[in-house]
């Protein structure tokens, strides 16, 4: 006879197992792989990255170009597919999905706010058109939809361009709107790909506002991929990313900055430039455990008593 567990032995197992990496993170990476062929020469983009991002988080993702935060940014929207490893958004699997699922997810699931404010938004819809679109593809009551696009444009500060059309509208009014279609149909994350990158200074501050504001009063998960220090330098964590891995960590809090190496799954860290260039560092080190740190050293000298 076949013992089918009850729920009770189900938990003991479970907890016999311990905790699941990225149980209850909204974003789990976990040696995120992602090779691409162009003309017959294989660019490997993400090499075994790994990041959580916690319910409700902003988090800023910078890198040098070519450093993989784009193609990041791709495959937490779902426009990507992974070659290996996890990815997984508000628990869907981003590696096993299937097409109608993505086309789901990312209708559902997402939101997504290019750079180029021309993307973003349809050129013969009005505002609340173009916020209330995702919203009919979602299947919502037309009273639904205009009451949830008029509250999401005047708690954008964009209550008055309701009725005008992209070209009647700033760069800044633009990224408004777009954040507004981005949260139209309630998802657990925005993405942002460079949603200042076109902006000037004052206008890029506003439309980041307007981001923090979604995070804040939303509860919306955000993830912002940005080259502005003005940006990364306003949320409380801040995640580096070079050659195709997270290399380092800056949290804020308490009026404290510390910034952190990031230790992967593997155990591998990635020294900071200015470490092993002051250092020279090169090929391979000497390490000693202490009792309460690691010592690095070049290989030519012995580490000190």
């Amino acid at each position: 006879m076949t013992h089918t567990p009850d729920l009770a032995e189900l938990e003991r197992r479970a907890a016999e197992r311990g905790p699941v990496y990225g149980e209850g993170a909204h974003i789990v990476c976990d040696n995120l792989v992602r090779i691409y062929k162009t003309d017959g020469v294989e660019v490997v983009a993400l090499q075994g990255l790994d990041l959580l991002v916690d319910p409700g988080e902003l988090v800023a993702i910078v890198g040098a170009s070519g450093s993989g935060k784009s193609t990041l940014l791709n495959i937490l929207s779902g426009l990507d597919v992974p070659t290996a490893g996890v990815a997984r958004v508000a628990g869907s699997d981003l590696l096993t999905m299937a097409s109608k699922e993505r086309l789901r997810f990312r209708r559902e699931q997402v939101g997504f706010i290019w750079q180029q404010t021309s993307r973003n938004l349809l050129p013969y819809l009005t505002a609340t058109q173009n916020v209330e679109l995702p919203m009919k593809f979602a299947g919502r009551s037309r009273r639904a939809r205009a009451t949830r696009a008029a509250e999401l444009l005047g708690m954008l500060d964009v209550g008055d361009c309701a009725g005008r059309r992209p070209e009647e509208l700033s760069g800044g009014q633009q990224q408004r709107i777009a954040i507004a279609v981005a949260v139209a149909n309630e998802p657990h994350v925005v993405l942002a790909d460079e949603p200042t990158g076109e902006l000037d200074t004052a206008t890029a501050s506003d439309v980041f506002t307007a981001l923090r504001r979604v995070n804040e009063e939303l509860g919306t998960t955000t993830v912002v991929v940005t080259h502005d220090a003005q940006v990364s330098e306003r949320v409380d964590r801040t995640v580096g990313i070079r050659d195709g891995r997270t290399s380092v960590e800056v949290r804020r809090g308490g009026g404290t900055v510390e910034e952190y190496a990031l230790l992967d799954r593997a155990g591998r860290v990635q020294l900071p430039t200015a470490f092993t260039t002051a250092l020279d560092l090169r090929e391979r080190v000497r390490l000693a455990l202490e009792s309460d740190h690691v010592g690095v050293w070049p290989d030519r000298e012995e580490p000190n008593d």
